[in-house]
């Protein structure tokens, strides 16, 4: 484990809170054991805005949660995560001497608003800043009530710190455009800042590399998937989070970036990636 003059370093450097840093720490050995795991590595496809930061975008918002979709809904027995997470909490352990407490694995299965079961698990853990005191968490969203359309991809996982494994560390994730593609439908779905945020980060960094068929051919799938329709920027203005979202836009991003830009900035983008995705 990196020690407490690390964590203040980077602190310092990114200027973002030594607590944050600690969990983006700790974000990287846990992505490690998942993928360490025999089941879980092949199971579990990483996804969401830390998966943005940790395997697509070095210089990006930490993000302070993990989400997965489970392509094997067998492994979601809540006895079996629980004997899982142990696993790799005693790997984590034994790799650096982050501590997770058995008895702070928590896995709540609850009802999405579909009617289908989701899992939601607390991590509580020991790192480098907390040697007493109460214990900061990390929340994995694990769902199973979602389509997969393309063949997930290993990503190497960014972890600047110097423990970092001599052969790196790979996490099975979405690739690009499906990262792309799900996000645009949280659009309609959800509408939140974080939304806003990476969908235009994800259009900033399109490359002739990327499919803008697939984005679609995902998006239309993934709609379907959840009866909705697909998002348009009249459905996005006239939702009735539209003022919310910019009430909000500083409170839920303003701790993961160290200058977050103002919210017209990124609204503003909206109507040029629609045009750009559907033209």
């Amino acid at each position: 484990m990196i020690d407490r003059k690390e964590i203040m370093g980077f602190s310092r450097d990114i200027r973002l809170s030594a607590n944050i840093v600690e969990k983006d720490y700790v974000i990287g050995w846990l992505l490690a054991g998942i993928s360490n795991h025999p089941n879980l590595s092949k199971s579990w496809v990483f996804k969401g805005g830390t998966c943005l930061k940790k395997c697509y975008f070095e210089t990006y918002r930490f993000s302070e949660d993990l989400d997965f979709t489970l392509i094997n809904s067998d492994i979601q027995n809540k006895d079996y995560l629980i004997k899982a997470f142990k696993n790799v909490a005693h790997w984590i352990y034994d790799a650096t001497g982050i501590q997770i407490p058995e008895e702070r694995i928590k896995i709540y299965p609850y009802k999405n608003p579909r009617g289908k079961i989701s899992i939601q698990c607390r991590i509580y853990y020991r790192g480098p800043m907390q040697p007493g005191g109460d214990l900061p968490r990390i929340k994995i969203d694990l769902a199973d009530d979602e389509i997969v359309v393309y063949n997930p991809i290993n990503r190497d996982v960014y972890h600047p710190y110097s423990d970092k494994p001599l052969n790196g560390i790979q996490i099975q994730s979405y690739c690009y455009e499906e990262l792309f593609a799900e996000k645009m439908r949280a659009l309609t779905e959800r509408l939140r800042p974080r939304d806003l945020y990476d969908i235009v980060h994800l259009f900033q960094n399109i490359s002739p590399n990327h499919s803008k068929d697939m984005i679609n051919k995902a998006l239309l799938k993934k709609c379907e998937y959840k009866d909705i329709s697909k998002p348009t920027m009249n459905i996005i203005k006239n939702k009735p989070e539209r003022n919310e979202l910019e009430i909000e836009w500083v409170n839920m991003l303003g701790h993961q970036v160290p200058e977050l830009p103002p919210f017209e900035k990124f609204w503003e983008k909206l109507p040029d990636i629609f045009n750009w995705l559907y033209q």
